[in-house]
């Protein structure tokens, strides 16, 4: 079977799928670099072109944050070693317009295909998506197997799928991916009638392909339905309790996956690899105001995500759209962090969840130079942390308490009996105490308590206390003062 067919599952073979001791596929990357040149932008600008522009200036209007083109041969570079390549060649290429046979042009496509050639290459990885007349037009000149950036992508998602509902999301999206790139090899292909008035060219193979395509798809879509509808299901039945649920988001190889387990110590696999979680998790992380929360761990996002993974992975992402905050999590090393965190909003939008309240990670502090570390300060949206050392996660969870409103806490005074030891042990495993003392048989304890706790143990909160807070001091000795 040749590389670029269907697999027996319908899935198509990609870069990763290759027999154990088979060397890895050596690619060959091309980068492209567009000079978008009109003939208004080459001339001087004028009056009312000046006039706009000082206007736009003068509202301080900040363009979003691009990659540029070696930066996003870079990241293809990342994309190829996740997917299993050795790197033998790369070339980037700076033009005004795409080519529409070719992309880069026919010259150097011819220049691309000596380089390939003389590396051995296997593969050339465009960093650009490619028309399925545009693929062939590529490899008759270059006489190797040509993937652009989606398919390499969903080659990834699909290398990575581990649940069957993750396998299920990655196969829809590559199907839905390859349909417009099919082609036929013509009437020699054609499947005649067996009568009269049937003989003759019947339905091509190209046809034969596509609707049988067309059924797996539709296959896919009613099994994805039903893990919806049972992700609802079980949603509904979490949503029915004083549980909130919080969102971890970010770029690829942010660091979400180590700070999911350091949070959760959960055992969710940390790689640097592009892409390393792609089926979602879900865990109990406990607040420092002994609130209980569901912390979900999601795949990673990436500058133009393909929308055919977007729409196939919906059901997944919809944790995204009903939790109650989302963390985005973002690498601080990264020199292209405010590019990565722009691209994070963009998906999020797209989800239906730009507006979910939000708290900025900045993860990876510890690999900053330490006069850099020092300088970073903490505001009412960013937490800087470092999930593999340990740094600021403490802060962090105070944080989420903070913005948290589902199951409210409220200080109160209690005085319990203490033969009631059903209420005070339940006290001690929910609630935050901040001082106690025993005094004629009953505990008299100042603590930070749930609605759902204080709901339970109405008949012992003191009313008309209201202690007042000193900046800077802690509450237990707040209290103290005014006791004294």
């Amino acid at each position: 079977m040749r590389r670029s067919e269907f697999t027996s599952s319908g899935r198509r073979a990609g870069l990763s799928e290759l027999p154990p001791g088979m060397r890895k596929e050596r690619a060959f990357l091309v980068g492209l670099d567009y000079r978008k040149r009109t003939r208004e932008s080459r001339q001087a600008p004028t009056a009312q072109a000046q006039a706009a522009r000082d206007t736009s200036a003068s509202k301080h209007v900040v363009s979003e944050p691009q990659f540029s083109a070696e930066e996003s041969l870079s990241e293809l570079r990342d994309l190829a070693i996740s997917a299993g390549a050795d790197i033998v060649g790369e070339i980037l290429q700076h033009r005004d317009r795409p080519d529409p046979a070719t992309l880069i042009g026919k010259g150097k496509l011819e220049e691309i295909s000596g380089a390939a050639a003389s590396a051995n290459a296997d593969l050339l990885l465009f960093d650009h998506d490619l028309t399925a007349s545009q693929q062939r037009n590529v490899e008759k000149v270059v006489h190797a197997r040509v993937i652009d950036r989606t398919q390499l992508i969903l080659d990834i998602f699909a290398t990575h799928a581990r649940t069957r509902e993750g396998q299920l999301q990655v196969e829809l999206a590559q199907l839905e991916y390859m349909l417009p790139r099919l082609t036929g090899r013509g009437v020699e292909m054609s499947q005649l009638g067996g009568g009269i008035g049937t003989r003759g060219p019947g339905e091509t193979q190209l046809e034969t392909d596509r609707r049988k395509i067309h059924r797996r798809i539709r296959h896919l879509q009613q099994q994805i339905e039903n893990v919806r509808r049972i992700r609802a299901q079980q949603r509904q039945r979490r949503e029915s309790v004083p549980v909130a649920t919080v969102a971890l988001v970010g770029y690829t190889n942010a660091g979400k996956s180590t700070l999911f387990n350091a949070l959760t110590n959960a055992t969710v696999l940390e790689s640097s690899r592009m892409f390393a979680t792609l089926d979602p998790t879900l865990r109990s992380v406990t607040l420092p105001s002994k609130r209980k929360i569901l912390l979900s761990d999601t795949v990673g996002f990436i500058r133009n995500l393909p929308h055919t993974l977007v729409s196939s992975f919906r059901a997944t992402l919809e944790e995204v759209q009903r939790a109650a905050l989302v963390l985005h999590v973002s690498d601080a090393s990264s020199p292209l962090s405010a590019e990565q965190d722009a691209q994070v909003d963009r998906v999020l939008k797209e989800l239906e969840a730009g507006e979910k309240p939000k708290l900025l990670v900045k993860n990876k502090i510890d690999l900053l130079p330490p006069k850099q570390r020092d300088s970073l300060r903490d505001d009412a949206h960013t937490v800087h942390v470092s999930a593999a050392k340990g740094i600021g996660l403490t802060t962090l969870l105070d944080r989420i308490d903070q913005a948290l409103s589902e199951d409210a806490t409220s200080r109160v005074r209690l005085r319990i009996p203490q033969k009631e030891g059903k209420a005070l042990a339940m006290l001690e495993a929910r609630s935050r105490i901040y001082s106690r003392e025993y005094r004629d048989g009953a505990a008299i304890l100042e603590a930070e308590l749930p609605q759902s706790v204080a709901r339970k143990l109405q008949q012992f909160i003191v009313p008309d206390f209201n202690p007042v807070e000193i900046p800077g001091e802690p509450l237990s000795e707040t209290i103290k003062r005014e006791r004294r």
